[in-house]
């Protein structure tokens, strides 16, 4: 590949550009392509070319007609003229798509050529200069003014005509440039040829003859008869060859997108069937055509499957079923809308949604940045540009779904810093960039602060709950069989092997130690060196032991795992029902809020294989745990039978204020406590039930019926509006259910499928927390801080068999 410098030399003319109907010598005669070939005064322009002449001509009388007007230079008068400066100003301020004033000049340029718009000394390349132009319109001296009608028409095709010239100015800037002789040409023309030298080389394998190229809109289904094609994407070259038999250009036409690569032809004389996209549709119809299969190198890469919904919506929609990811990410490229605010449910989203699952960001940050091309000026400069906005508008979105996780990626943090830095110095010159600077550079300079956070017996919970993540630091209590602990600091992501690394090394002892969760029972859990965040996966009134093997036996709980040996109803008693279901809903949404979208898929596929931590789901879970204990411990340690029922009471009302604040979380925690089975078998508690409430409570638990798949809890849930604590259990073991159903990868090939299902379960969760949580849905008394204190605070007693035998306490077994 030559230099910058030698280009001057090496593409002087006659190589680089020829006149039309030039005489040179034969020997220096060459085959000049087409796209070299130039208009000349004289020439008859083009029935299109001349009506964007008048557009433009009637646009500039309409919006600054003081740029039309008559001008003196060295005592000479040049009638009607423009100054080329001036025209290129205006026609960069009218559209996006004017990407830079060479851009501009390309543009008139082209009306130039073709005699649209002369140089009043004939000059046949339009320069950004005080140089005075004049449109064909303004040659002859009675020209009249465009009537109002002819403005109104005008203005409504500028944008169109601008576009137009948008796409054939390159060509008309390149040709320009060709032109002209090695010594005039500028710094800034060596490195629009040098471009488009490099896109030439990136293509030098090709024939001339090309089928369709990539980017182009979907015309059009070909099989082969007779000969062979190559398939060239952009940035890989070619990917497959077809020959007779073989087929292409279907994928464009079953999803209405651009064509995903470009076709050439290998050999002369090839034959092809072709067939139309109506024709197409119709055979589709006809034959019920379900699956469309994309393969390269002999290799399947991308399944189509006809959406059951096509025909209802009276066109033929294609859904992916299966594919590679690096195939399922260019596709949705190809097909995503340049909207940056646009969201499409079940298509991008499924796959920002569930990459993490298929394609770790180390894979999936350098395919984007290859999506974002380096070609500015090429002949496929608008594909360039389409591109590089979708590339970034993915990435923001790439961005959005995972939110502050992304800067505890370092792969994720340098591709931000690279794409950032690319865009940056693109926007420069290409204006429908400039649009995205701003929220690329938000992300990319965004920065995190470490928290260390505490994690025994609830510290933290009085405070205003923010999200735990996994960078961040905790401070641990690990016990020992004396019942002494420990305090270490260890990240909150950090495995089983690191905290008794950390304990040993507190304790200062080098024996090797067992790390071992004890629950209030008795019962031991040895935990994995591979665990991850082990803190947060602890019963109520669990915890973490550490003590080498020999020990292992002599392990007994803390005093304190035991729980209240007291009730604590003399306290909340004396509070307003609806108040504490009004503190239980501000304490569950703020942990309900904490939770990531991508913890669903951890609990779902396993924390370990990600190293991530799902800390504020687990908590989210031990919330639901803690009040349904709550009930139970308050039922079990109220000795007198008029309390018991009046605690009953108590926790409906309470429920119903729950249901009242969409808080399906506490709701069902509550109804759960309720029909455990040390407060269901209180039979002489129940009998003293009032009939009001117990209507109340049997209306409660048919909401809670598992049959036909829960279905009176779901369609509760689907009359309800954002913002909702859903019954997260439920969410999971729908998740859990689809993940263990269905394997991941099918020959090779992300089961997309599987992703679609479990990312709509997600997005549930998405939808009901679409609407912030708005604290004036109650009227706070004047103990609200006691009521926010108490239920932050719950003590329970999580022993099951201890809440058994406290309940025949109360009430015996009847002989």
């Amino acid at each position: 590949m030559p230099s910058r410098g030698n280009l001057a030399g090496l593409l002087a003319p006659p190589y680089g550009a020829m006149e039309s109907g030039s005489n040179n010598d034969t020997h220096n005669k060459v085959n000049t392509p087409s796209i070299l070939h130039f208009g000349h005064k004289g020439a008859i322009p083009s029935e299109k070319l001349q009506r964007t002449g008048k557009v433009l001509r009637n646009a500039i009388l309409s919006r600054a007609p003081h740029m039309i007007r008559d001008r003196k230079y060295h005592l000479k008068t040049y009638r009607q003229c423009c100054v080329g400066t001036e025209l290129v100003d205006w026609l960069v301020l009218q559209s996006a798509c004017v990407l830079t004033r060479s851009h501009a000049v390309g543009m008139w340029q082209a009306l130039l050529e073709e005699g649209v718009l002369n140089h009043v000394d004939q000059e046949l390349g339009f320069q950004d200069k005080y140089l005075f132009y004049r449109f064909l319109d303004d040659e002859e001296e009675d020209t009249p003014l465009p009537s109002e009608e002819e403005k109104r028409e005008s203005e409504e095709e500028l944008p169109e005509t601008i576009l137009f010239l948008a796409q054939i100015g390159p060509d008309s800037l390149l040709r320009m440039i060709l032109r002209k002789s090695p010594g005039q040409r500028t710094g800034d023309d060596l490195e629009i040829i040098y471009d488009e030298l490099l896109h030439i080389k990136a293509l030098a394998h090709l024939s001339n003859t090309v089928m369709f190229n990539q980017g182009e809109e979907g015309t059009s289904w070909y099989i082969i008869q007779k000969g062979s094609v190559n398939v060239v994407i952009y940035g890989k070259g070619v990917v497959c060859t077809l020959h007779e038999g073989d087929d292409f250009g279907k994928l464009a036409l079953v999803t209405d997108s651009p064509r995903a690569a470009s076709i050439v032809l290998r050999e002369d004389n090839c034959h092809f069937l072709r067939v139309d996209k109506e024709d197409f549709n119709r055979i589709l119809r006809d034959v019920e055509a379900n699956t469309v299969r994309l393969k390269e190198h002999e290799q399947a890469v991308l399944v189509l499957e006809k959406s059951p919904r096509s025909s209802t919506l009276g066109s033929i929609k294609y859904t992916v079923i299966s594919g590679t990811p690096e195939k399922i990410l260019e596709h949705f490229l190809e097909n995503m809308r340049m909207d940056i605010h646009h969201n499409d449910p079940g298509t991008v989203d499924d796959f920002l949604l569930m990459q993490c699952v298929f394609m770790p960001n180390s894979q999936l940050c350098p395919l984007l940045m290859a999506q974002y091309p380096f070609c500015l000026y090429s002949l496929w400069l608008e594909y360039a540009l389409n591109s590089k906005r979708k590339a970034v508008i993915l990435a923001l979105r790439w961005a959005n779904t995972h939110t502050y996780m992304l800067q505890e990626d370092p792969a994720a943090i340098s591709f931000l810093e690279e794409l950032y830095g690319s865009i940056t110095n693109d926007s420069r010159m290409l204006r429908a960039l400039k649009d995205l600077v701003p929220d690329v550079e938000k992300i990319a300079t965004f920065q995190l602060k470490s928290l260390i956070r505490q994690f025994s017996n609830g510290e933290e919970r009085l405070q205003k709950k923010q999200p735990i993540r996994n960078h961040d630091d905790i401070l641990l209590k690990v016990y020992c069989s004396d019942h002494t602990y420990t305090t270490i600091r260890v990240a909150v992501a950090a495995t089983g092997r690191e905290v008794i690394g950390a304990v040993a090394d507190k304790l200062g002892t080098t024996d090797e130690l067992l790390l071992v969760h004890l629950s209030s029972a008795g019962e031991k859990q040895m935990l994995k060196p591979n665990d991850v965040s082990v803190f947060s996966t602890s019963s109520i009134n669990g915890r973490l032991f550490s003590c080498p093997r020999d020990q292992l036996s002599s392990l007994t709980p803390l005093p304190d795992q035991e729980g209240p040996s007291a009730g604590s109803m003399s306290t909340f008693e004396l509070m307003s029902s609806k108040d504490l279901a009004y503190q239980m809903t501000m304490f569950d949404w703020e942990l309900f809020s904490c939770v990531h979208e991508h913890e669903l898929l951890y609990h779902t596929f396993g924390r370990q294989s990600f190293r991530r931590t799902t800390a504020n789901l687990d908590l989210f879970l031990r919330r639901f745990n803690q009040v349904q204990l709550w009930v139970v411990t308050e039922v079990c340690l109220c000795g007198q039978l008029s309390k018991r029922v009046q605690l009953l009471k108590k926790f409906i009302k309470i429920a119903a204020h729950c249901r009242e604040f969409k808080n399906l979380n506490s709701f069902f925690a509550i109804i759960m406590g309720m029909s455990n089975p040390a407060v269901s078998r209180l039979s002489q508690t129940w009998e003293k039930l009032p009939s009001k409430f117990k209507k109340f409570y049997a209306e409660f638990e048919n909401m809670m019926d598992p049959s036909r798949n829960h279905r009176s809890y779901r369609l509760t849930v689907t009359k309800l509006d954002s913002p909702i604590i859903p019954f997260m259990p439920l969410l999971l073991k729908d998740m859990t259910f689809t993940h263990e159903g269905n394997k991941t990868f099918i020959d090779n090939m992300v089961n997309f499928e599987k992703m679609r299902i479990i990312a709509n379960t997600i997005r549930q969760v998405r939808y009901c927390r679409s609407q912030p949580f708005n604290p004036e849905i109650c009227q706070p008394n004047k103990n609200q801080a006691e009521v926010r204190g108490y239920v932050r605070k719950l003590g329970v007693i999580d022993n099951q068999r201890a809440l058994t035998n406290l309940s025949y306490r109360l009430e015996p077994r009847r002989t």
